[in-house]
């Protein structure tokens, strides 16, 4: 059922392996690694045509000053945070209370209730997309960060409850029984026992959130029209209307876009790595 490990391979096998993988990883990072230099490219190179080849200079300062200095990105940036942080507290808290329930009470319609949250995460976007836009205009929500924050909310919701209600699945149950016996309450049960036990998995799911919500694009744009609350998904292609041959400036703003996730997932790696190890192996 599961593939055997590289150490346990033929010596071809390895050897393959060893020269594959690295292969593998260029192919892999080469749009990035276009981009990247791209984006301290010279706008004279783009200009004569010069798109894949290397450098004449390096104008990497003068290329993401002008980013900050000639658009709003920073702003973009700051629009982005204010609907990802919410969104990551939101729907971790709601699903560490839902994957509790789902996980630990037995009642009737458990399993229903479950594939419910389940379900959700098999919509395709696409059809959710004119209900949606009306039901926010309807709340007037559109055009709001708490719009797109309360959507995310909902939508990440399911995708959380079904990495939770797996993880504390798994967890020793005799802690519970024992905290009943003794009198504890459910609160205080899930307060001082399960939920400490949960912090690997609470990081690798908010390192997960924090990158989908932050990388949204077809959201970003269908609720949200004005500046005043754009994300920088969308914030970057309104730059690429500003500048419209400017795609060393273009890059330079993908690049400081993609730093927040990038530097999360390296801050928050080594409990990333171990939350999803262990909520792997939960049943």
């Amino acid at each position: 059922m599961f593939p055997t490990p590289i150490q346990k391979a033929s010596p071809f096998a390895q050897t393959a392996y060893k020269i594959l993988l690295p292969v593998a990883l260029v192919l892999w990072l080469l749009p990035l690694i276009g981009v990247a230099i791209t984006s301290v490219r010279p706008a004279g190179d783009l200009a004569a045509g010069n798109y894949f080849g290397i450098p004449s200079g390096f104008a990497g300062f003068e290329n993401y000053s002008a980013v900050f200095n000639n658009s709003p990105i920073g702003y973009y940036i700051l629009n982005s945070f204010k609907v990802t942080i919410p969104t990551v507290i939101g729907a971790v808290t709601l699903s560490c209370l839902t994957g509790f329930a789902l996980a630990v009470y037995k009642f009737k319609g458990n399993l229903i209730l479950f594939f419910m949250f389940v379900a959700g995460n098999f919509i395709p976007f696409q059809i959710l997309m004119v209900p949606v836009r009306d039901m926010t205009l309807r709340a007037g929500l559109y055009d709001t960060t708490m719009g797109l924050v309360l959507f995310h909310v909902a939508f990440q919701t399911g995708f959380c409850t079904l990495f939770m209600r797996n993880f504390i699945k798994g967890l020793p149950f005799a802690l519970i029984e024992s905290a009943r016996v003794e009198g504890v309450s459910e609160w205080r049960i899930f307060r001082y026992i399960v939920l400490p036990l949960m912090r690997p998995a609470i990081a690798a799911l908010s390192v997960l959130i924090f990158t989908f919500v932050w990388n949204d694009y077809f959201w970003a744009t269908v609720l949200v029209q004005g500046q005043h609350a754009m994300p920088v998904t969308a914030g970057l292609y309104s730059l690429n209307g500003q500048w419209v041959a400017a795609w060393h400036l273009v890059s330079a703003g993908s690049i400081v876009a993609a730093l927040p996730p990038v530097a999360m997932f390296f801050l928050m790696q080594r409990h990333f790595i171990a939350g999803l190890t262990l909520g792997a192996t939960k049943g």
